[in-house]
């Protein structure tokens, strides 16, 4: 205890009575700081200001504001309502005690005061006060404590996935600002879908800023793709292409060995796996690398695969020129029910006008069409 309590303790007398406050002042002031007031008006003041009591002694019966109610007041207050309030009266009812306990008093003391019992009661409540300070400020500094560490892990998550992300970038001299644009784009298909029915069990708010976290990720097997495939000036032949595909794969083993490695396969890094591993599946089942169909291809593929396709259309590459913000739109629409979830192309189709945007913002100028 000597360790929370390094500074005496401020008690507030409060009593229109001088005789009574003048025996009080004398037997706590050698123990505790003392402060007076002889009024409720003006205990509630004192209590409310800057240099707040520890604890109030309050006589019940006072012109004005009465103990009672200057009780009641003080607990109603937040500012207020932790100081520990103990009656002084001269009633002995076991009524008024009642009351005074139920407006939230710790304890009653009878006048006239007996001296050991005054300090003995006021220790005992200010020793309890302390305790509970001390609580609350450890409480205090623990939750701040775990915030700052939970921070300091989601920038952890945060880094990681843009350097892992552009790491697959930096082997692909064609792909620009495509991880920026695909993060946006999957957010703004995630957001437009979280009240729909099929998508709102899925789409919670953190599941939605997750994805756009874990965007950056999609094409990281890439860095598995030779050079000579991955960097060929046009467009690729049937053999190159299954070489190519094998980047789904390659994806999903390489986050899966991260995910081993943090001891869980159900980490922030599973959507950027399915990502990874299914955003080249169609939604009627001539898509790569498994051939999954409809619902059976995970929300996070789904979503992907529009947003990909989309940004892939609008920009140039070696074997084809970028294609308008509206021809894209259209090749995405036509694709409802063959390539897209038809329910994921209508979401994109509301939110088309905010793609455009994020095109242009972002937009690698010389590769834009115009």
């Amino acid at each position: 205890m000597d360790q929370i309590s390094k500074k005496k303790s401020t008690i507030l007398i409060v009593d229109d009575s001088p005789d009574s406050v003048a025996l009080l002042s004398s037997l706590l002031s050698t123990v505790y700081r003392v402060k007076i007031a002889i009024s409720g008006e003006k205990a509630l003041a004192i209590a409310g200001g800057a240099d707040a009591p520890d604890l109030i002694l309050l006589d019940v019966v006072m012109p004005g504001l009465d103990g009672y109610e200057t009780c009641r007041l003080l607990k109603r207050d937040p500012a207020t309502s932790d100081i520990p309030v103990i009656f002084l009266t001269g009633r002995s009812d076991a009524v008024d005690e009642e009351k005074g306990l139920r407006l939230g008093a710790v304890d009653y003391i009878s006048k006239p005061p007996s001296p050991s019992i005054v300090l003995a009661r006021i220790g005992a409540q200010i020793r309890l006060k302390e305790m509970r300070d001390f609580l609350r400020d450890k409480n205090a500094y623990l939750e701040s404590e775990v915030a700052r560490r939970t921070n300091e892990i989601v920038t952890i998550q945060d880094v990681m996935m843009i350097a892992m992300g552009s790491l697959a970038e930096t082997r692909d001299n064609d792909t620009g600002n495509h991880i920026r644009r695909t993060q946006y784009f999957m957010r703004l298909l995630a957001e437009r879908l979280r009240g729909h029915h099929r998508f709102e069990g899925f789409l919670a708010a953190e599941s939605v800023e997750l994805l756009y976290k874990s965007a950056p990720l999609h094409d990281i097997g890439k860095v598995g793709i030779p050079d000579r495939i991955l960097k060929k000036p046009e467009k690729l032949d049937p053999e190159e292409f299954e070489i190519m595909k094998t980047h789904t794969i390659i994806g999903r083993d390489a986050i899966l060995a991260a995910e081993r490695r943090l001891g869980s396969q159900n980490s922030f890094l599973s959507l950027a796996r399915e990502i990874a591993w299914t955003h080249h599946e169609k939604w009627d089942g001539t898509g790569y690398p498994r051939g999954l169909s409809g619902d059976d291809i995970p929300i996070p593929g789904r979503l992907m695969a529009i947003a990909d396709v989309y940004d892939a259309l609008i920009s140039r590459r070696a074997y084809k020129a970028a294609f308008t913000h509206g021809i894209a739109v259209e090749i995405i629409r036509k694709g409802a029910g063959t390539h897209f979830d038809p329910d994921i192309v209508e979401a994109f189709l509301r939110a088309e006008p905010e793609f455009d945007e994020v095109a242009r913002r972002f937009s690698d100028s010389e590769d834009r069409a115009p």
